[in-house]
């Protein structure tokens, strides 16, 4: 469920250096992609020259498939023995119980369901046996569905069952899509959590009350779905929105267009304009430059994949005018509106004082008021969480989840699609095509009996409709699972349901179930 060629492609430098020790990679995707089959790294000179071949072994799942395929792989590596007994006797909970849940049904029945091959699944088992330690790596293929947290528990079950955590070389890794977004949710940007990744419960709330003398509700907020839905029901009156595209990003374009044209007041606080701030306002639109990251007086910081908060420094040269940094207008905005607790927001030593209350606020990020210069950095937890395989949970143990596979039924002639992305940072769009592996931003990848099946060629123009929009593409055949085909976001986005999440992270399902048409 992740593409890193594409959507990290700085993470392929440290998959090169795996390779060159030794390390084995399977990649568990629908889609064989070009970049994970060799990849040319700029920084080595060799791979340079010559590319790296990185996959090893390929999996291809169907699109929703991956419950099934994890299902498959636990069932046979019981029956091999290849599960670490000591691990899950001594140090976790649930197995027994996901045991009995998944032998319901048959090593092959999962297969069915999961859309991999059993060739497939040996490979990935045999590889996943024989090594003595592992990293799972998941991105957004795997969150963006509406089992999306079911795919991750599904993924740790797949770790906990050869005890690959808490040891060196082990581990669970989810790739964040921007360096802003590890960072600031951890600071409380964040619907569901307070700062530090504290979950909202009374005992942490009443503790931050005390710190800043004022109740704080233990009470969670609204995700930026539910935000949206709340305008859509003019229970909004004003949006403030820092950064993002509401309408690049979020399904169905047309319903968020009408959403964002029924708020009064919109505030839009970016460093670019993008296409949400020129939608007609139901009242009035403001709009506040921002500056960079590398404009911020006294610096900042930004946190990895891997929890390392680094500095990053003030890079001197022009200035925009009217852009400020963010922080001073969020301090100016509560200095207005509660002028008596105004000493709370104050910040005169600037970014450095603002680094000194985070050390007090949030504890596991002790060490950040140290940051001044660049390569300056912490990391925050240590080395790895779990260390020694001991877990901060009420009876210290690791717990497998019981999660099970939906079955879902396609209707006949229809065609599951996923999103991807191309040459293209987040919904910013840099090439109309995609180096990688060629494809144009309306192309829809397809494989090649869905295409004959069909009677349409390589190239033909075509209509991609769902139960919620249609869009006019071309198709490209390529190694593809099929019963799948992927389109690049957010041309893709008006065939996508909005209003199907997952109901924890509340995360778009980014996914349809689509039919492909001629163009007459």
């Amino acid at each position: 469920g992740s593409n890193v060629a594409n959507a990290q492609p700085v993470f392929m430098k440290y998959l090169h250096l795996a390779k060159k020790r030794g390390a084995k990679i399977v990649v568990v995707n629908p889609y064989r992609e070009p970049g994970l089959e060799r990849y040319w790294v700029p920084s080595n000179a060799d791979s340079l020259l010559f590319g790296t071949k990185m996959a090893d072994a390929w999996v291809q799942v169907a699109q929703g498939g991956d419950i099934a395929f994890i299902s498959a792989v636990l069932l046979r590596l019981d029956e091999i023995g290849a599960l670490d007994r000591a691990f899950i006797d001594a140090k976790s909970a649930g197995w027994s119980e996901l045991r009995a849940a998944i032998g319901k049904r048959s090593v092959d029945e999962f297969l069915a369901i999961s859309g991999a091959s059993r060739a497939e699944m040996e490979r990935f088992v045999e590889l996943y046996a024989a090594a003595p330690s592992a990293v799972l790596v998941w991105s957004m293929g795997i969150t963006q569905q509406a089992c999306g947290s079911e795919n991750v528990a599904a993924i740790v079950n797949l770790a906990l069952a050869r005890g690959n955590i808490g040891r060196p070389g082990a581990g669970l890794m989810p790739i964040r899509g921007h360096s802003g977004v590890q960072g600031g949710a951890e600071m409380g940007a964040y619907a569901t959590a307070l700062p530090g990744g504290l979950p909202i419960e009374a005992r942490y709330t009443e503790s931050l009350a005390a710190h800043y003398g004022f109740p704080i509700e233990a009470r969670a907020g609204r995700s930026a779905p539910q935000q949206l839905d709340a305008a859509g029901r003019g229970e909004i009156d004003v949006l403030w929105s820092v950064g993002g595209n509401f309408m690049e990003t979020m399904p169905d374009p047309d319903e968020i267009a009408r959403i964002l044209a029924k708020v009064p007041l919109r505030v839009h606080q970016d460093i670019v304009l993008s296409s949400q701030m020129l939608v007609d306002p139901g009242e009035a639109v403001l709009l506040l430059p921002a500056t960079t990251r590398y404009e911020v007086p006294g610096g900042g910081t930004e946190t990895t994949t891997e929890r390392r908060v680094a500095f990053s420094p003030e890079i001197p040269g022009p200035r925009i005018g009217e852009a400020r940094p963010e922080w001073e207008v969020f301090t100016e905005l509560a200095t207005t509106i509660d002028p008596a607790r105004a000493n709370l927001v104050q910040f005169p030593g600037g970014t450095k004082q603002i680094r000194q209350e985070i050390a007090t606020v949030v504890p596991s990020y002790a060490g950040i008021e140290t940051l001044e210069k660049s390569g300056d950095a912490i990391q925050w937890g240590g080395e790895r969480l779990c260390e020694g395989q001991t877990f901060a949970t009420p009876d210290g143990r690791a717990h497998f989840a019981t999660v099970l596979p939906l079955e879902v039924t396609l209707p006949e002639g229809a065609l599951n699609l996923s999103t991807r992305r191309g040459k293209q940072f987040n919904s910013m769009v840099w090439k109309a095509k995609d180096p990688l592996n060629g494809a144009m931003r309306d192309d829809v990848l397809i494989a090649a009996s869905d295409a004959a099946a069909r009677g349409l060629a390589d190239g033909a123009a075509v209509i991609v409709r769902s139960a919620t929009g249609e869009v006019r593409a071309h198709l490209r055949v390529a190694p593809i699972r099929a019963g799948n085909v992927q389109m690049h976001f957010p041309e893709a986005n008006p065939l996508i349901d909005g209003t199907r999440r997952d109901p924890i992270s509340h995360v778009p399902d980014y996914n349809a179930i689509v039919e492909i048409l001629p163009v007459t």
